[in-house]
């Protein structure tokens, strides 16, 4: 056995389908608006050529306690961790559950309420030792009883569906003493290092998705659907000195325009995603941060509805898509250009090249179109989560550039609530826009599209893709494993599985009496360094 120590690990930074209307830009929806415990690769900040900009920076000494008011644009699909898919729920949440890991601002992993582990050589074996003097936010300490019951719950080791199919690996957990978790998996899991961020929660607790309880440094106060979230120092969270805020509330304001008043009115301290032009507006007079996010922003087709079986139509959708024309004109230029469903800031794994596949060309899309059987064009519909006006945006932009080849598009807005029951889990439309964020390994990016994958929202099916992910994440020789991650970009590439369009920028506006805002390249929001200043 192998003794690694958990004081810092780090990780490959990745997308998983933790599904999120987010994406950016001149919306409000986080853009531009907007392990392997490894040493395998640089930080996001040494991964990409655009750092974050700051401005209005404050100096003064830090002040303990005080309440904040954070403005997001949806409202929580689940309060229990365990069944939350939206990625602005899990954004929430992130202040107020742990897990064995967590990740940090850079995408490192490091021990929440584990506080080391030890790897089999087979790589089939994980003995993790709990952190002693971790207590649940109802008083209790943690134990690995309650590790067990929250893994087996999300491995569905009971009744053989895994709630999250990161978990699908688990063979079995096995708890010798109270601080002691033993978990043996069924084959060798590349990825498995970073599942393990997911929540633990109290053993046998049923209640999550009224009273949430978790061990992180706030704890749950008060939900009111379609209103707010409010959340509130945890005085026995186990790292001294964290939080300084006494209560932080996420306040639901669907309209970016409202959000923007009620920041400048004070009623809102922090606004996350705001749009690259309302961000320049307000620059003088708050802080404001602006970086890639880790994030992809596309046009998806569902495959199984004519005439998006036909890799001839989804290819001219491609090449009609003028995809820096979409950058600059609802982003502002705050977006990278993307050609698969991978970000760059995930350097190590990142295929280049692959953004200008499809390069625009108007007469190719209508030739392919023709041979298609569609020389005069179609009739389709595009289904956007109208909370998220970048993806209006997007969207209008993208119907004008279709209608060059004959396809007519009817934009239908859907609120956020009924895209994810019918659209995300009904697979019921025919094109949508939707941002997919980041989480922490490249595998948990790209496995929605497996074709047996209850995320693959696309009905994707590509045996070729399937083989070549799949022997991704068992592969332990690195340099193999990176290839394949490169050629399952590819593969998706050559398939038009979907239109990649960018990654936006995360833009950030925050009152200048606050400090310690960090910005991750994840979908999160973690008041728990936010203070306010003398």
């Amino acid at each position: 056995m192998k003794k690694k120590r958990l004081s810092i690990v780090s990780v490959i930074i990745g997308l998983s389908l933790v599904l999120a209307a987010c994406g950016g830009g001149n919306g409000n929806n986080g853009g531009s608006g907007s392990g392997n415990a490894a040493k395998e690769t640089s930080s996001p900040a040494a991964a990409t050529d655009k750092p974050a900009e700051e401005t209005g920076k404050t100096e003064g000494g830090k002040k303990a306690g005080g309440s904040v008011v954070v403005s997001i644009p949806q409202d929580l699909d689940y309060l229990d961790p365990h069944l939350a898919v939206a990625a602005g729920t899990q954004e929430v949440l992130f202040n107020v559950f742990e897990g064995l890991l967590k990740p940090n601002e850079k995408g490192e992993l490091y021990p929440a309420v584990a506080e080391s582990y030890e790897a089999s050589p087979d790589g089939l074996t994980y003995t993790f030792k709990l952190r002693q003097g971790v207590k649940f936010h109802n008083g209790n300490p943690v134990t690995s009883a309650d590790v067990k019951f929250s893994y087996d719950r999300l491995a569905g080791t009971a009744t053989g569906k895994p709630l999250s199919p990161a978990f699908a690996s688990v063979g079995s957990i096995e708890t010798p003493d109270a601080s002691t978790v033993v978990i043996k998996l069924k084959e060798n899991n590349t990825s498995f290092l970073t599942t393990l961020t997911s929540a633990i929660i109290p053993n046998g607790y049923e209640d999550s998705n009224k009273n949430p309880i978790g061990t992180g440094p706030f704890k749950f106060k008060e939900y009111l659907p379609g209103q707010r979230i409010s959340v509130e120092k945890f005085a026995d969270y186990y790292v001294a000195g964290v939080p300084s805020l006494d209560q932080v509330e996420f306040r639901i304001i669907t309209d970016p325009e409202a959000s923007l008043l009620a920041l400048k009115s004070g009623e809102v301290d922090i606004y996350p995603r705001i749009s690259t032009e309302r961000l320049e507006e307000i620059a003088d007079k708050f802080h404001t941060l602006s970086a890639p996010q880790n994030l992809v922003q596309l046009l998806t087709f569902n495959i199984d509805r004519k005439p998006f079986g036909d890799i001839k139509v989804r290819q001219a959708i491609n090449y009609a898509v003028n995809v820096d024309e979409i950058i600059e004109g609802v982003a502002l230029g705050k977006g990278t250009k993307l050609g698969s469903n991978l970000s760059p800031v995930l350097a190590k794994y990142y295929q280049e090249g692959l953004e200008d596949t499809y390069a625009t060309d108007i007469e190719k899309a209508k030739s392919l179109l023709a041979e298609a059987g569609y020389k005069d064009g179609f009739e389709t519909t595009l289904s956007v989560p109208s909370n998220y006006q970048f993806h209006v945006d997007t969207a209008q932009v993208i119907v004008q550039q279709l209608q060059k080849i004959g396809v007519k598009v009817k934009i239908e807005p859907v609120e956020w609530a009924v895209w994810l029951e019918r659209i995300y889990k009904g697979r019921d439309y025919e094109l949508t826009i939707i941002g997919l964020d980041g989480k922490l390994d490249p595998y948990q990016i790209l496995n929605k599209y497996l074709s047996d994958s209850p995320n693959n929202f696309f009905n994707y099916k590509s045996s070729e893709f399937d083989a070549t992910l799949k022997g991704a994440v068992t592969e332990v020789d690195d340099a193999k494993r990176v290839a394949l991650y490169k050629q399952a970009q590819t593969i998706l590439t050559k398939d038009a599985a979907a239109v990649y369009i960018m990654d936006p920028n995360l833009n950030v506006a925050i009152n200048k009496k606050l400090d310690g805002y960090k910005q991750y390249p994840l979908y999160v929001q973690d008041l728990s360094t936010v203070y306010f200043v003398q």
